[in-house]
């Protein structure tokens, strides 16, 4: 096994890897020897094609499709240079006041939050589309809206030079999504910050990361490792776990010198979404332009958001129940589908969990709750009621039996759409926002406090969205950055004698 010693080691590339990279940077020209370990490649612009397939397995985890313990939900995270940052459409959202206020975390104020997300957003160029990048489907999710009633929101992007390819789940091929591939991580390294991908962190010893560096298999995408492939040993006076919810976890859970670390794994949200379409006369241009525009936030009263998306054949395909001729159906009419993603506010439960199994691999543990079901449903009504206002000729429903409902039967929506036809397995149930397992608090009930200290081992931090005590309730990028900027300045505020 091969020998490195670094003053600092962050797992992990995304929103909170990057930006503690970048926060960190400056104190490389103190003499700080700051290392970056990313488990995915870097790919070079010319790789991002656009096509579903191929630029699933290079972005996502298992191409986008780990599944739960019981197989009834899929969950996709990144695994490239950027993390998740790369594959996400780019909505950029402050988290709630009134969220923050609820996790009860000492010393975390919304204010702070607020003000490093603004931080973030200025240097990510977020900002409102101009119409001319609002595509048909969008324009018909704001028609539909204000013809029941509801008022959607425009959603804040962190775009720059959108071509409207609307790509973005895929990684944007035009180098227009701000992620940290594109900010925090050439900011960092242009600091002397070194990146090292392809690099899976094993397990943590005292004060170090075991590491194992893959070769680049023929055909695949992205570039070499700089790093010789095959096992390091690398030593480090601080570790900063940012691998995201399941990661750090699973990290944390594996390694012997962290395993018996009290609540490891516990409190893990996902906000489970599901994929609504519904068939139009006329074709819609859902391919062009930004895919996820506006937004209809119920979160609050009825524990619900409700998205525009434009999601690919394939993932449309593997989302509509049934088989034979009526899914064949459907699909043929692919070109005149309106599709909405809605998106449960679920809150953290003792039966949600993340584990490790035998091998060490990360085991998400996930039952939909009666209130989770509930909050499904509603959003499945509320897409039905905008469908039809919107002028759809019938909606397809995976909680009513049977799932398509015409436009004749739009008066019947509260009878047709009902909790006892939502049954998990049967519909297809996705997550992209991975929350908790390292939730902050106070210590005693918390794996860390606000700043990302975990409680009895000095030299580790985490920063990434398994701080998370609960749910955030909105799309979690901008609050991760947000508080691994606060770990960062607990980090230089230690580093006295952290460095000793």
């Amino acid at each position: 096994m091969l020998e490195k010693q670094y003053d600092i080691v962050i797992i992990g590339s995304g929103a909170g890897g990057g930006t503690v990279a970048q926060e960190l940077a400056p104190m490389v020209a103190q003499g700080v020897r700051i290392l970056v370990v990313e488990q995915g490649p870097k790919l070079e612009d010319h790789e991002f094609t656009g096509r579903e397939r191929d630029m699933a397995e290079s972005l996502y985890e298992d191409g986008g499709g780990v599944l739960t313990a019981d197989g009834t939900m899929t969950l996709a995270f990144g695994r490239v240079y950027g993390g998740s940052t790369v594959v996400y459409t780019g909505t950029s959202l402050v988290a709630p006041d009134r969220v923050i206020r609820e996790w009860c975390v000492p010393g975390l104020e919304h204010a702070d939050v607020e003000r490093r997300s603004q931080k973030f957003m200025a240097q990510n160029d977020v900002h409102f589309l101009p119409r001319v990048l609002i595509n048909e489907n969008n324009r018909l999710f704001v028609s539909g809206c204000s013809r029941v009633g509801a008022k959607a929101e425009q959603f804040p992007l962190n775009l720059k030079g959108c071509k409207g390819s609307s790509l973005c789940n895929l990684g944007c091929p035009n180098a227009a999504k701000m992620g940290t591939h594109r900010v925090q991580l050439p900011n960092a390294e242009g600091l002397g910050v070194e990146v090292v991908t392809r690099a899976t962190a094993l397990r943590l010893e005292e004060r170090v990361v075991v590491l194992r560096v893959s070769d680049k298999l023929p055909g695949s995408k992205g570039l070499q490792s700089s790093w010789t492939p095959g096992d390091y040993r690398v030593s480090a006076k601080l570790i900063v776990s940012c691998g995201g919810s399941i990661g750090t976890s699973a990290l944390l859970k594996r390694s012997p010198v962290t395993a018996r670390i009290p609540r490891v794994g516990e409190r893990f949200t996902c906000h489970p979404a599901h994929i609504l379409v519904a068939e139009h006369d006329q074709p819609i241009t859902n391919d062009v332009g930004h895919p996820k525009s506006y937004y209809l936030d119920r979160s609050e009263n009825e524990g619900y958001v409700l998205e525009t998306c434009m999601y690919f054949p394939f993932i449309t395909a593997k989302n509509l129940t049934g088989f034979g001729a009526e899914h064949s159906t459907l699909m043929r009419a692919f070109p005149r589908l309106q599709m909405i993603l809605v998106l449960a506010c679920d809150k953290a439960v003792p039966g949600n969990f993340i584990t490790v199994d035998t091998q060490g691999k990360a085991v998400v543990h996930y039952t939909f709750t009666p209130a989770v079901i509930r909050s499904l449903v509603s959003a499945t009504r509320m897409s039905a009621r905008i469908f039809f206002a919107a002028g759809a000729r019938r909606v397809h429903a995976p909680s009513a039996d049977p799932p398509l409902i015409e436009r004749e039967q739009a008066y019947r929506i509260d009878d047709l759409i009902v909790e006892r036809h939502f049954r998990p397995g049967r519909i297809s149930v996705s997550a992209a926002h991975l929350m908790g397992g390292c939730a902050m608090g106070m210590e005693g009930t918390a794996v860390t406090d606000s700043r990302g200290r975990v409680y009895g081992v000095p030299w580790l931090r985490v920063a990434d969205s398994s701080l998370f005590p609960d749910s955030v309730e909105i799309n979690p990028y901008l609050t991760v950055m947000a508080l691994a900027d606060r770990a960062a300045e607990g980090i230089r505020a230690d580093w006295g004698e952290l460095g000793r």
